[in-house]
């Protein structure tokens, strides 16, 4: 199919970016863009587009590669809403938990359901990740804390792949321990689930939250070693609250990436300028908590390669939308629009292992996006109504029940 009268075509260079390199876009103005069996074929200017019997005029907006979300918890169950009221009264989350909420309600009510009411509970958000431009999304498990919980929310992703719009990336996320007996916990995720999780091929990575209140560095680094001699991705929340070592420890294990950095300083930035690991920003979580933004700016400055995603979560980040995620990487990190669109493409897809994706060049997944606006910076100057009129998946529009 060549899809023409496209207003703009924006897009970055395949693969990751660092640096200035993040805002060094290619913009074709009058463009055409040919896609032959799910990959891009061609793109260019209109008169040079080569002949094709079948053609799309998309109306003269602007084109841009899908997004990537590589970082969501898409699969829960209950809310929290109760502690939403809460804080905003200004009750100390400590004072939450202890009432009961906080992350260990949603671990309860997440125990306690089904794999078919996870997926009916995620189904619809990840539409609403889709219906923002997001081709490729990533899904944590983390609110089980048994092992067979944690099983079934992997479950539930595994089905979901299979008629949600979006291609899915599942990860076993190793979130919070027990109140008790932790040693014999970390033993056990080594031993036991990592080592199930990968007999019955249920994720492509590992994440550990490493944070005071969760993993110390050194139990993020037997759990993640584990993880590695099953053949599994590594990735860590870090530097959410406290730099610990978290980050540093992503960087000298070459994790695919580290999340969060709300509480990264000079080392952390040095270091992942210096890695290849990618940093990703989540900034829907400073806007809901009130905290510090991490550190794009500083991190692209330096020379690190920076990625964004939503966070997607009932406690922190119910943002639902991967273009707003970037639009607000722009207000409250620093990023420029064009460096926004590469940390929600081929950065995002660093994030994940994935080098197909994120850049409408020769040989990449055709999975692009029609804006509403003939310019391609729509994508990231709008907020609440969604810049994204259609989006296309290995060149064919998304539809049907959900979307």
């Amino acid at each position: 199919m060549l899809y023409t009268n496209i207003a703009q075509l924006a897009t970055s260079a395949p693969g990751p970016q660092r640096g200035a390199a993040m805002r060094e876009l290619t913009v074709i103005p009058d463009a055409a863009l040919l896609v032959r069996g799910g990959q891009v074929a061609w793109a260019g200017r209109r008169q040079d587009a080569p002949s094709w019997a079948d053609e799309c005029d998309l109306g003269g907006v602007a084109v841009v590669p899908a997004l990537t979300d590589p970082h969501t918890h898409a699969v829960w169950a209950g809310d929290r809403l109760a502690d939403f009221e809460a804080r905003a009264q200004g009750v100390a989350y400590e004072t939450i938990l202890a009432r009961g909420g906080g992350i260990r309600s949603t671990m309860r009510a997440t125990a306690a359901a089904t794999v078919d009411e996870l997926v009916a509970l995620a189904r619809p958000r990840l539409a609403a990740l889709t219906r923002s431009g997001a081709a490729t999304v990533e899904v944590k498990s983390g609110y089980g804390l048994d092992f067979a919980a944690e099983l079934r929310m992997l479950e539930a992703v595994g089905v979901l792949a299979r008629d949600v719009p979006a291609t899915l990336v599942p990860t076993l996320l190793i979130h919070v321990p027990p109140p008790e007996g932790r040693a014999g916990y970390v033993r056990e995720v080594c031993e036991g689930l990592i080592p199930e999780v990968t007999r019955r091929g249920l994720a492509s990575a590992v994440d550990v939250f490493c944070e005071r209140e969760a993993f110390s560095v050194e139990e993020t680094r037997a759990i993640l070693t584990a993880a590695r001699a099953h053949g599994l991705g590594i990735k860590l929340h870090a530097d959410q609250f406290h730099a610990l070592g978290g980050t540093e420890l992503a960087c000298e294990l070459g994790a695919l990436s580290v999340d969060h950095l709300e509480a990264s300083g000079e080392a952390q930035v040095r270091a992942l300028a210096a890695s290849g690991t990618v940093a990703t920003v989540l900034p829907g979580v400073s806007l809901h908590l009130g905290l510090p933004a991490a550190p794009a700016r500083s991190l692209v400055d330096a020379g690190a390669c920076v990625a964004v995603g939503t966070d997607l979560n009932p406690g922190s980040a119910p943002l639902s939308s991967a273009a707003l995620a970037l639009a607000l990487a722009v207000r409250l990190c620093g990023l420029t629009p064009a460096e926004a669109l590469t940390a929600g493409t081929v950065n995002a897809a660093a994030a994940l292992g994935l080098r197909d994706r994120g850049a409408l060049a020769r040989g990449q997944r055709a999975d692009f996006l029609a804006l509403e606006d003939r310019d391609w910076r729509g994508l990231v100057y709008t907020l609440g109504g969604s810049p994204v009129r259609q989006v296309y998946r290995g060149g064919q529009p998304l539809g049907g029940e959900g979307l």
